[in-house]
C-alpha cells in the first residue's frame, strides 16, 4: 500500500530531511557550470557517422532457449534481456527514440533495439535502477506492462510505475541490501553513488541502486549509474565472485566523476567486485557527455588489458553465454565517424 511505501521510505537509514542521500558526499557541478562546459566545449565524433552493426533477435530463437543455457543479450545502453533458470529477466528498458522526457528533442538513440518491444517474451521481471530518462523510460514501461510478471526496484519508484498502469502488488520496492526470492533467482538491491530526479521538483525523491541477480550457479552484477565507490568492494565480499559484471561505462566527465565512473575506475569496479568477465554498458547508444562515442570501448579495453580483466564487447543483440564465454569483436572499429 502507498502507506507503507512510504513508511518503508521513512525507516530507511539512506533517507534523511525528505531525500536519499550517498554514503559519502560525491563532488558533482552544478547545472551551470556542467552546461558552460558543455557549450565552449568541440565534441570530436559525437555520434557514428554511419550504421552500428546490431544482431536482429528473433522470437524463435528465444522460444529454442534451454533452461540449463543461461545467457544474456544487450540490448542497448543499459537494457539487458537475462535469460536465467529458464526464464527472461530485463534491466532499465529503455526502447524510446530519446533518452528524455520529450519524444521531439533529447539525446536520440545510435541504432534501432535488436529485438522489438513488439517482440519482447513473456518476463519474469524488469530490474529497475534509479528513475532517469535513460533506464526508467515510461514509454517502454507502459508498452511492456503485460508481459511482465514483477517489477523490482529501488524505494520510491513503485509510485510511479503505478501511475503508469502497474499494479501495486506486482511492485516491490527494496532498500540496499535488501533481497527478494523468485523461484530460483535472488534480487538484490545493492548500494550504488548516483542520485535520482525526472523533474525539477523530485530531486534524490526516491533511491538509485545497484542489483546482485543470483541463480542456483551463475551470478551477475549490474551495476546501474554510480561513481566509483568503496561500495563495489563491499558488493564483492558479500556476494562475489560473479561470472559477470554489467558494468557502467560512459556518459562520463571530470565534472560528474562523483556519480559517474571514468573507463578506468569501471575496470577497476569490476575487479572489486570479483568478476570473472566485464561487460561494459551505458554506452553506444546515446551521447550523453561530451567524449567521442567510441571514447568508453577504448579506454576500458585499455584498462582491462592492463589488468588482465576479460572484457565483452558484444555487437548489440548478440548472445553471450554464461556457461562458456566466448571472445566478442571490437565492433565499434568498424563504425565510420563523422570528424566532427
Amino acid at each position: 500500500t502507498e502507506a507503507s511505501a512510504l513508511q518503508a521510505i521513512e525507516q530507511s537509514p539512506q533517507y534523511r530531511d525528505g531525500r536519499f542521500h550517498n554514503a559519502a558526499n560525491p563532488v558533482m557541478a552544478g547545472i551551470f557550470e556542467a552546461s558552460w562546459q558543455w557549450l565552449k566545449h568541440t565534441q570530436v565524433d559525437k555520434r557514428p557517422a554511419g550504421a552500428v552493426p546490431i544482431k536482429r533477435i528473433s522470437a524463435a530463437e528465444l522460444a529454442a532457449l534451454e533452461a540449463d543455457k543461461p545467457a544474456l543479450y544487450r540490448l542497448g545502453h543499459s537494457s539487458i534481456l537475462i535469460w536465467l533458470e529458464g526464464k527472461f529477466w530485463l534491466t532499465d528498458p529503455v526502447f524510446s527514440e530519446r533518452a528524455s522526457p520529450f519524444s521531439f528533442m533529447g539525446p536520440k538513440r545510435f541504432h534501432p533495439s535488436p529485438l522489438a518491444i513488439e517482440d519482447m517474451p513473456e518476463l519474469e521481471a524488469v530490474v529497475l535502477s534509479h528513475n532517469h530518462y535513460d533506464h526508467m523510460d515510461k514509454h517502454s514501461i507502459k508498452k511492456l506492462n503485460n508481459r511482465v510478471k514483477h517489477f523490482y526496484v529501488p524505494l520510491g519508484l513503485g509510485a510511479d510505475l503505478q501511475a503508469w498502469g502497474v499494479d501495486a502488488e506486482r511492485i516491490t520496492e527494496l532498500d540496499w541490501w535488501q533481497s527478494a526470492q523468485t523461484g530460483e533467482v535472488k534480487l538484490t538491491a545493492t548500494p550504488s553513488q548516483h542520485f535520482s530526479g525526472r523533474s525539477l521538483t523530485d530531486r534524490d525523491k526516491s533511491l538509485w541502486a545497484s542489483w546482485v541477480i543470483e541463480g542456483s550457479d551463475k551470478k551477475i552484477f549490474f551495476s546501474g549509474d554510480s561513481g566509483y565507490f568503496d561500495g563495489f568492494k563491499e558488493i564483492g565480499r558479500r556476494f562475489g565472485p560473479f561470472d559477470i559484471s554489467l558494468m557502467e561505462n560512459g556518459a562520463y566527465n571530470k565534472l560528474w566523476q562523483g556519480i559517474h565512473m571514468m573507463p578506468e575506475e569501471s575496470v577497476q569496479a569490476h575487479i572489486d567486485v570479483q568478476a570473472k568477465y566485464l561487460l561494459p554498458i551505458h554506452n553506444g547508444t546515446f551521447d550523453l557527455s561530451m567524449h567521442a562515442w567510441y571514447e568508453p570501448f577504448e579506454r576500458a579495453l585499455k584498462a582491462a588489458e592492463a589488468n588482465n580483466v576479460k572484457l565483452l564487447s558484444p555487437i548489440m543483440g548478440e548472445q553471450v553465454s554464461l556457461n562458456n564465454t566466448q571472445t566478442t569483436p571490437r565492433w565499434w572499429r568498424q563504425v565510420p565517424s563523422s570528424g566532427h
